[in-house]
């Protein structure tokens, strides 16, 4: 598994550090110019390689623009005065400004990969016009196969990156292709439509170019790589972000019966460093552990601070950390059944919680092994679940939330109070789900508890339309333990405030804007 992951991740092993160093570099094409592409298919590999590595400068951040910003993580230091630690508190209280450096960080590293991505499109000859993707001759000399399968997985990795920041920043630049710097400049921002519009193009495409290959029928030194299932699976993502469900069924269906994909036996398995890319996963960004530079830095930056080596090898910085509100939603008795996902998902290290779900052991502080999963296969069916609605408590969708919570060690409901233990959705009495906000509720729970930490739950609140109510009611379920300690005070009345519509949306960085001396760029509202 370990060999497969150097080769999927990265070109190190295999190609050596030849006259392609600079792909593999965290700024692959700083060095390259406009009219220089890559001119054959190991050289549009080695690139594409570099744009998968480059995945992982964004998780850095995005886990405090997300997770930060909704009800599963806080800064776990209220009277904290570090800058790090009052970064988190700006995003986490809906506090921070057009200035902030983690807005902007997670902004440049996103769109420095999508340059690097864009230059692997233009040397496959993929272009993006009239709304449709158009793939032609390009500088490279690849076969028709080949050019399909490698502009299949740029465009859905473009696509993945203006995903999340037509989420969280609104309407952004769109770069469909390499530009030199006087030319970004007279790029203003698109429509949020036109964002999407581009998404949607870029994902069918990559849908259409991959291969229908099942999962354990592609070649091993394959896994990691795009497929058109994880393509699938992340449009259906869109269309219910569009609100176009039908749409997004379809493609669900599509995975569940087609692609060999499926649910680990054990919560646990998904996430172990000995079972990557398994069954469950469709798409991870990959980390590789060994001293490469490629190593996961979470593992030590979620571990609790003076934990020495106790908890992981280095310490931890504490950052990421759990909030009570979700600590206290996993169903765990001494006795009878109990949601097994906890134990995976958040640990204590003496009274600290902490984010557990991507610690391994390390030899070197911030190089884990742990892969993240962007897509997995019970996202699918809690999708399309979604999609369905609901259907009446013996329905379709609420037996999908059963499935899930039956792999987490959820038991058949008797007597007693239902909410003391982790139990399916019984049919009929007690317990079961019998109006379509009810249902709604439990799905969003579901999410929270099944992908807490993955940095998914900001986006499933967004989607549904519940994101403000939500963090509002966890601002009042926590200030007397943790918000009223702050200095100066605030008052639940007006922390509750700072959380409006518009404050959703994240500033344009005010670098972007203060930095063109040829258009003006539009500010989103109230920043």
């Amino acid at each position: 598994m370990k060999k497969i992951k150097i080769l999927i991740v990265s070109s190190l092993v295999a190609l050596g550090f030849s006259g392609c160093q600079k792909i593999i570099d965290q700024d692959p094409v700083s060095n390259v110019a406009v009219n220089q592409f890559y001119r054959n298919y190991d050289e549009v590999k080695t690139a594409l390689s570099g744009c998968y590595n480059g995945l992982q400068e964004p998780l850095a951040t995005e886990w405090m623009l997300t997770e930060q910003r909704s009800d599963i993580s806080k800064q776990s230091s209220p009277t904290s005065a570090t800058t790090s630690n009052i970064e988190l508190n700006e995003l986490n209280m809906y506090l921070e400004n057009a200035t902030h450096d983690k807005v902007y960080d997670y902004w440049i590293s996103t769109y420095r990969n999508v340059r690097s991505v864009n230059y692997v499109l233009k040397s496959l000859g993929a272009s993006y016009e009239n709304g449709a993707i158009k793939l032609g001759a390009g500088t490279a000399s690849v076969s028709d196969t080949q050019r399909k399968q490698l502009a299949g997985e740029a465009l859905f990795l473009r696509a993945y990156h203006y995903f999340n920041l037509v989420r969280l920043y609104g309407g952004v630049f769109l770069l469909t292709e390499p530009v030199d710097a006087d030319a970004a400049k007279m790029i203003n921002r698109s429509s949020v439509e036109d964002n999407y519009k581009l998404i949607i193009a870029d994902l069918q495409a990559a849908a259409s170019y991959l291969p229908r290959t099942k999962y354990g029928a592609a070649p091993a030194d394959d896994l990691g790589r795009v497929t058109t299932w994880a393509a699938e699976a992340m449009l259906a993502k869109v269309y219910l972000t569009l609100h176009r469900k039908a749409d997004a069924l379809t493609l669900l269906d599509d995975v569940i019966a087609n692609s060999g994909h499926g649910l680990e036996t054990s919560y646990a398995n998904i996430f172990s460093t000995i079972n990557e890319m398994n069954k469950e996963v469709l798409f991870a960004v990959r980390y590789k552990a060994g001293g490469l530079g490629l190593g996961s830095p979470m593992a030590n930056t979620f571990a609790p601070t003076s934990s020495g080596s106790a908890v992981i090898n280095g310490d931890g910085s504490g950052l990421n950390y759990p909030t009570t509100s979700l600590n206290s939603a996993y169903r765990t008795p001494t006795t009878g059944f109990a949601d097994q996902r906890k134990a995976v998902t958040i640990g204590t290290y003496s009274t600290k919680l902490y984010v557990k779900k991507f610690l391994s052991p390390v030899l070197v502080k911030f190089d884990a092994e742990n892969d993240f999963a962007v897509i997995r296969y019970s996202d699918v069916l809690l999708m399309k679940a979604e999609a369905i609605g609901f259907d009446g408590a013996a329905g379709v969708s609420v037996g999908l939330i059963n499935q899930i919570r039956q792999r987490s060690g959820a038991g058949t409901y008797t007597t007693g109070n239902f909410d003391a233990g982790f139990f399916l959705y019984p049919a009929v009495g007690t317990g079961s789900i019998a109006t379509s906000d009810a249902f709604l509720t439990a799905l969003l729970n579901e999410r929270r508890l099944e992908f807490a930490f993955e940095n998914q739950r900001f986006f499933d609140l967004q989607r549904n339309d519940v994101l403000i109510s939500t963090v509002q009611k966890y601002f009042s379920d926590e200030y007397s333990t943790h918000y009223r300690r702050y200095q100066p005070t605030i008052t639940l009345a007006d922390l509750q405030a700072k959380v409006t519509q518009n404050k959703t949306l994240l500033p344009i960085p005010q670098r972007e804007i203060d930095t063109n001396d040829k258009i003006i760029i539009p500010q989103n509202a109230d920043y």
